[in-house]
């Protein structure tokens, strides 16, 4: 058993699992959600979580930027110089933006949404942003609304998918971890869509591979 606080990973679990049906459904999550919590709950902490996606979508950049780079006669240092300081702006975004969602979470006391409607549009739009900002850095295109258009998608997702769903339910599950009510102060404990006509078998990763 990873220990955390003081209950340790197993102990959140155990309490989640004592819930009824839809407060256990919600707190869950996906595939996605499970992948991070499953150990420190310091380390999943929706900043760093931020920050790893900010970091996963800029090594992704590393092939149109080092293309380009090569067709103007850039060599590898200076390529790797102009990778790492936009990898820190990237980074440095999405951490803050992962910071303001877990903050946004404590005041709201909101229940974490599960984006069920919207899964496969969302995970998407990376896809669909990097395609764009490729054309772009390639082509040498001078076409600002475009490149805006490129980098909003493809940063967008990731915050976005923290802010509605992944910093609410860290945060009621760090308050379990630390023998707190996790429910207290808040209006409504769970969305009325939530319920348990919904599979629990419902996975984020199989709504990745589908939407791909």
């Amino acid at each position: 058993m990873v220990v955390v606080g003081g209950r340790g990973v197993e102990g959140w679990q155990n309490v989640v699992e004592s819930m009824d049906s839809e407060h256990k459904h919600m707190l869950r999550g996906g595939s996605v959600s499970n992948f991070f919590l499953r150990d420190s709950l310091t380390l999943c902490h929706p900043i760093f979580i931020g920050g790893c996606y900010g970091l996963m979508i800029s090594i992704a950049l590393l092939v149109p930027l080092t293309y380009s780079s090569l067709e103007e006669g850039d060599g590898y240092y200076q390529i790797a110089r102009d990778w790492f300081f936009q990898m820190l702006i990237i980074v440095s975004i999405t951490s803050f933006l992962g910071a303001f969602s877990i903050l946004a979470s404590m005041i709201a006391k909101r229940p974490p949404a599960r984006l069920l409607y919207v899964r496969k549009i969302l995970f998407s739009l990376p896809f669909i942003g990097l395609a764009i900002l490729s054309v772009s850095i390639i082509d040498k295109s001078n076409i600002i609304l475009l490149d805006r258009l490129g980098w909003f998608l493809y940063i967008l997702p990731g915050p976005l998918w923290i802010h509605l769903s992944y910093a609410p339910r860290w945060r009621i599950i760090d308050r379990i971890d630390r023998d707190i009510d996790p429910f207290e102060g808040m209006k409504m404990t769970v969305y009325i869509d939530e319920g348990t006509d919904v599979l629990e078998s419902d996975s984020d990763l199989e709504e990745v591979i589908e939407a791909i």
